[in-house]
């Protein structure tokens, strides 16, 4: 089975024989953050560079979006949403809000968790956790601030 990146790969050659520019485009962009975030980091590219590039990328289309959406440019709102929908379909399926919450919920009282100071150790532990691919750390933020006293 091809690595994520691989596929990410394969598809700019098939968008790019398809002759879709703007999927090629979007691919290419993507192609290009990975690389950069390999030398930027030292390291190569592996799958999870792969997962953190575009996940970061994913965000900041999501935060574009909202606000082209404040300032009503419904165009640059569409081109976004495109774009997002492209991309996470390379990524894993996240975890629901049930599932979260009960990682959320073992992982405080392994760490024995109970005021907001223990925050950052449990986040820790959550992004030592096998499942920490699939975890949107900003809902797990609001969860765990919720929690906590």
């Amino acid at each position: 089975m091809p690595s994520t990146y691989e596929r990410i790969r394969a598809d700019i050659i098939a968008a790019m024989k398809a002759r879709d520019t703007k999927t090629a485009t979007i691919l290419r962009t993507c192609d290009a953050a990975i690389q950069r975030a390999s030398m930027d980091q030292g390291k190569p590219i592996d799958e999870g560079l792969v997962m953190t590039t575009l996940r970061k990328a994913v965000k900041n289309l999501s935060d574009a979006r909202d606000e082209f959406a404040k300032a009503g440019r419904t165009d640059l709102v569409e081109a976004n949403s495109t774009e997002i929908t492209l991309l996470e379909a390379y990524l894993p399926k996240g975890l629901d809000a049930a599932q979260t919450e009960a990682l959320v919920a073992e992982v405080l009282l392994a760490t024995g968790a109970t005021t907001k100071k223990d925050m950052g150790r449990v986040m820790g532990a959550l992004k030592q956790h096998p499942s920490a691919g699939q975890l949107d750390f900003a809902v797990v933020s609001r969860l765990l601030q919720s929690k906590l006293a």
